[in-house]
């Protein structure tokens, strides 16, 4: 089925390296994703178009998959369109797969919860080739038993404004919390939260108390007791953008094969470096 205006809709897995945009959101005088790639498809297409993205990641925040539609009237195939538009787009951002999808499946309002992943990197020796990717923080030893322990309350439906950053557009601060994970990989620790939507600024502001936690410095009780009592006042810092990647986003249906969406930010893996001999 096409749109009502009898347009077809093309759904674009979306990949970026956020460090050089204002983040996903199209606004003025600000490099964003969403105005690169439109700007793209106004070149093909000669008119303008709106792309509709599943979230709206901030400034220097990074995607493995991020979801986008537009609507088009031109004979090209959907899964033509991510050839056509990488020809035009910039190297930090790329479209892996693009399909048709029918018309009411949207963007943003069809998905059923989005996934994120915060990287740290815990070693004292700086590294250029990693630094992109990852909050390089190795002041304080990192506990991850601790931090995932404080994690498990999370999960379920809560109001969490105390991680909510103002000038926030949405109503309210209501989250379902569906999947939360702390783990260590050698000398890279990785945080990954999984929830219906998120809230503006939520990951970098719960990350960013969590490692109190991680350190020793805040007990899980206090963490607790700060979201659940809705104590914005306490949550002081957020952690920096470049550790935070929107890993994916599910639908309940969804045209692409797993191998283009479901876990195609690579994982720092962890090798001690051999001995020179």
């Amino acid at each position: 089925m096409n749109t009502p205006d009898s347009k077809e809709r093309v759904a674009l897995i979306v990949q970026y390296v956020g460090t050089n945009f204002h983040g996903w959101q199209r606004q003025p005088r600000h490099r964003s994703v969403q105005e690169t790639i439109e700007s793209a498809l106004q070149s093909i297409l000669g008119h303008p178009v709106t792309l509709h993205g599943a979230g709206r990641t901030d400034s220097g925040v990074h995607a493995a998959a991020q979801v986008a539609h537009f609507d088009h009237g031109s004979s090209i195939p959907g899964n033509k369109w991510s050839k056509v538009l990488n020809s035009l787009l910039p190297i930090d951002v790329v479209i892996t797969a693009s399909e048709t999808v029918k018309y009411p499946w949207h963007a943003r309002f069809s998905a059923i919860w989005r996934r994120y992943r915060y990287t740290f990197y815990t070693d004292p020796q700086p590294n250029l080739f990693i630094s992109p990717f990852t909050w390089h923080y190795y002041h304080d030893p990192l506990d991850t038993s601790l931090m995932g322990a404080a994690l498990t309350p999370l999960k379920g439906k809560h109001h969490l404004s105390a991680f909510h950053r103002a000038n926030s557009s949405r109503q309210h601060s209501w989250v379902d919390v569906q999947a939360v994970e702390c783990y260590r990989n050698g000398p890279f620790v990785i945080v990954e939260i999984q929830a219906n939507g998120f809230l503006y600024g939520m990951v970098r502001l719960l990350v960013g108390m969590l490692v109190e936690v991680g350190r020793g410095q805040r007990s899980i009780a206090n963490f607790t007791d700060i979201w659940t009592n809705e104590r914005r006042e306490e949550v002081k810092y957020a952690a920096p953008p470049q550790g935070l990647c929107l890993l994916r986003v599910g639908y309940p249906d969804f045209p692409f094969p797993d191998s283009v969406w479901f876990d195609t930010q690579p994982l720092f893996n962890f090798r001690p470096a051999l001995k020179q001999t």
